[in-house]
């Protein structure tokens, strides 16, 4: 059964870090891309970054690109989102998602929630 376990939400303040973790099981985590999404309050899902099977490849949505990082551990089957410079606007339950590419996401977490806030 596949699992995908996001860890690392909270409350900070604005200007603040916070780093994501998806620990992945049930399928071979080392030949899949994968990505993160989320999803503000009262809002749409919004894609913030994808990562290639072996890391070396990575892509982000315009509103995150400098300030999140995207990385893996294929070793530890865990997928990562370094946040800086957190915003308001970033506030979101964050998802980590398999990725297929052009046929989107197939498996899901249940998500974990960042809030930034003074």
């Amino acid at each position: 059964e596949v699992q995908l376990v996001e860890s690392g939400g909270g409350l900070v303040q604005p200007g603040g870090s916070l780093r994501l973790s998806c620990a992945a099981s049930g399928f071979t985590f080392s030949t899949y891309a994968m990505s993160w999404v989320r999803q503000a309050p009262g809002k749409g899902l919004e894609w913030v970054s994808a990562v290639n099977s072996g890391g070396g490849s990575t892509s982000y949505a315009d509103s995150v690109k400098g300030r999140f990082t995207i990385s893996r551990e294929n070793a530890k089957n865990t997928l990562y989102l370094q946040m800086n410079s957190l915003k308001p606007e970033d506030t979101a339950v964050y998802y980590c998602a398999r990725y297929l590419g052009r046929d989107g996401m197939d498996y899901w977490g249940k998500g974990t929630l960042v809030t930034v806030s003074s």
